[in-house]
């Protein structure tokens, strides 16, 4: 008589990564995505990263067949928050020294800012006033506050967010600012109260303020973008597979809003418009990363953090290029800085022209970091097409009507449509479109791949509209600037 079948092992749903130790590497982009992958493999690599853990793809696809998280995966969560205390030397939901986290997606092919992120998660009326007190900086507490009741409300609780922006904007008249970075405590605490009170009206509910109710309410959003319009078109464009679902990263938040000394920013270890083997970016001081890649202020060059913020640029350059050889690619990084220490958020493999494809590629070659078979190989076909897109004649001695950041090369000409709904209905219809926006957001995607160029009043070159104009490969010119 046989023995009975062992009951397969439950697979592996959590993994954590920080000082200096991570149970994965980047080999497991399958498991892990590529922001969590590469995350293990920055912490085992010894570059400084917060510490966190991963949620598994495999329980994104679970989630969304069975409706419910995948059984024994609370109790992971809460045994990796309890090692992310550990890591961090604080609690989460302490109203002395709380543990603030960051909420993000992970698929396994990059898909940038197609699904969410929410920053600053533990915050309520009780951790905020132990954010300030442990920071000093009252401030500080409040607008971290605001930031996070802004992104859950949106996210999480479906309160459109626009009306956070109506709200915020109606404060800085008030105030008599420009930006946001200008409001001070007292403005800020009663930004939060009116955010309160729009939730409530909003939903008929109070915002929640336990932690760990805040906490399952951003895995489960997050999982559920994977299902979003602007997600599924961006895999369609793309070819990415449906059946992959999205890891869900934790990561004990950094903050680069904490002052003058700090601040945060998103560069290249080449430049991905023209493959220029220079480090590219750009950075704000006093400011959180949705700041600069959703384009809602305009940046400053990365070369400008040398006198900002002299060491932790200085660490920033060794890191980049140590990264690039790493990875044997050209790299886009996400860091914070606090209080002039660097941290890095993510890399990855950076979106680039086909000009700077070929470019990267023959210089990687000259430089030995890979052969000529491998450099073949990272120019696709599809985007050879790029490089005979329409550029203006040097020859003609036209007038500029105005000036800005060229995010991507090459010319385009169209009719000015102002919404990315309208921009998609005459594409399909055979007009050429120009789409204006002030900032464009990811619910904007079907609009730019739609559109012959996009111009934008706010934002710079690594902003969200810029990285998807040079990502995306299709036989139409596509070329993307602000103003």
């Amino acid at each position: 008589m046989s023995a009975p079948a062992s009951p397969s092992p439950t697979p592996r749903l959590v993994y954590a990564f920080g000082n200096g130790h991570a149970d994965g590497t980047r080999d497991m982009k399958a498991i892990l995505g590529g922001k969590g992958a590469n995350l293990a493999e920055m912490t085992n690599l010894g570059v400084p990263v917060p510490p966190g853990f991963t949620i598994a793809c495999s329980a994104c696809t679970a989630y969304l067949a069975a409706g419910r998280p995948p059984d024994g995966l609370r109790d992971a969560v809460s045994r990796a928050m309890v090692g992310l205390e550990e890591a961090s030397g604080k609690r989460f939901g302490d109203p002395g020294s709380p543990l603030l986290v960051s909420v993000r997606s992970g698929a396994p092919v990059s898909m940038p800012g197609m699904m969410e992120t929410i920053l600053n998660l533990g915050l309520n009326d009780t951790t905020v006033l132990g954010l300030a007190r442990t920071s000093g900086n009252a401030r500080f507490a409040y607008d971290s506050y605001r930031r996070f009741l802004q992104m859950y409300g949106d996210v999480v609780l479906s309160v459109p967010h626009h009306h956070f922006e109506s709200l915020l904007r109606a404060k800085r008249i008030v105030a008599g600012v420009h930006t946001d970075a200008e409001l001070d405590e007292s403005a800020l605490r009663n930004l939060v109260e009116e955010y309160k009170q729009l939730i409530r009206q909003t939903t008929g509910a109070e915002f929640p303020m336990d932690p760990t109710t805040q906490l399952w309410g951003a895995i489960e959003a997050v999982w559920r973008s994977w299902t979003l319009k602007k997600a599924i078109d961006y895999r369609r464009v793309n070819g990415i597979a449906d059946s992959l679902g999205t890891a869900v990263n934790i990561v004990a938040m950094v903050f680069g809003n904490l002052g003058d000394d700090s601040g945060t920013g998103v560069a290249f270890t080449r430049n991905p418009a023209t493959g220029e083997r220079r480090f590219y970016g750009e950075f704000l001081i006093n400011a959180q990363g949705e700041d600069v890649v959703a384009g809602i202020r305009t940046p400053l060059p990365i070369e400008q953090m040398a006198a900002r913020l002299p060491g932790a640029f200085a660490e920033l350059q060794a890191t980049q290029d140590r990264l690039e050889r790493h990875y044997q690619e050209m790299q886009d990084l996400e860091f914070t800085v606090e209080r002039g220490r660097l941290f890095l958020l993510q890399t990855r493999t950076g979106k680039r022209t086909a000009a700077a494809s070929l470019r990267i590629a023959c210089d990687m070659v000259a430089e030995g970091l890979i052969g000529p078979r491998e450099a073949v190989r990272r120019v696709p076909a599809g985007q050879i097409d790029q490089l005979l897109h329409p550029v203006i004649d040097e020859s003609v001695r036209a007038t500029p009507l105005c000036q800005g950041l060229p995010a991507s090369p090459g010319a385009a000409s169209g009719i000015a449509v102002f919404d990315p709904d309208v921009a998609e209905r005459r594409a399909t219809a055979g007009d050429a479109v120009v789409l204006v926006r002030e900032e464009t957001t990811p619910e904007d995607f079907h609009g730019i791949v739609a559109a012959r160029a996009v111009v934008t009043a706010r934002g710079g070159m690594t902003s969200h509209a810029a990285v998807v104009a040079r990502g995306t490969s299709t036989s139409t010119p596509r070329t993307a600037g602000s103003r």
